[in-house]
């Protein structure tokens, strides 16, 4: 099955880190968890980063983003992938840049310093460890059909996404994910929620993260949210 590429956006929570070392003095970066590390038992002997997230004073447009990154990556061979998100933590909402694709955690800075001199302004430095936070990003999707409303990823071996029928808020997603994870056989997966932009519309779906997942275990998912959700 031919593969397509959407503009979509991710809703995940995650606890979250600031970066302390490695990054240009008094400016606030974030360090997004490996959702992978719960399920694959396995580690390697140099940790990298997933995501990094350079929180910046004022808004950036995904446009600006996703030009700023392309001219990063062809200027000085990089394969970064950029994105706008927002930061909900509490009662505070941070903007900031998205970024993966880094393969050591000392390459922050100079990443970093490629990003402020297109002109991103940081934020000043915070320091914490292990809060929760509600992350939402604006990024592109590349998917595979595999069956009617469920589609492998084609970046990451282990991410599939399911379509559901309607809007959930977060307070409803959590309900029903507690509900559905509780009458599954399997229950060791990492979900989330988030939308594809398509020609006829927005396509509300989930995002599950699980190591070699069967299409009869993505099905069972997708049905237990559309029972409770009709």
């Amino acid at each position: 099955m031919a593969a397509k590429e959407l503009i979509g956006k991710i809703i995940i929570q995650e606890n979250i880190d600031t970066v302390n070392e490695n990054k240009i003095p008094k400016t606030f970066i974030i360090n997004v968890p490996d959702p992978y590390k719960n399920y694959y038992g396995r580690f390697t002997e140099v940790e990298k980063p997933n995501s990094i997230i350079f929180v910046t004073k004022t808004p950036n447009s995904f446009e600006k983003i996703l030009r700023v990154t392309k001219k990063i990556n062809k200027e000085h061979h990089l394969k970064l992938d950029g994105a706008k998100c927002e930061i909900t933590i509490g009662d505070r909402k941070l903007n900031g840049v998205r970024v993966k694709g880094l393969n050591r955690y000392h390459e922050i800075e100079t990443i970093q310093e490629y990003y402020a001199k297109e002109g991103y302004d940081f934020a000043k430095s915070e320091k914490f460890e292990n809060i929760e936070a509600l992350i939402r990003i604006n990024r592109f999707f590349k998917i595979e059909k595999l069956a009617k409303g469920i589609y492998k990823s084609k970046n990451d071996s282990d991410v599939f996404y399911v379509k559901v029928p309607r809007y959930m808020s977060w307070e409803e997603f959590k309900r029903l994910t507690y509900e559905v994870k509780h009458n599954v056989t399997d229950s060791r997966y990492d979900i989330a929620k988030g939308i594809f932009y398509t020609k006829g519309g927005i396509v509300e779906m989930l995002r599950i993260v699980k190591p070699k997942a069967t299409i009869e275990l993505l099905k069972t998912i997708q049905s237990k949210y559309i029972e409770r959700l009709h």
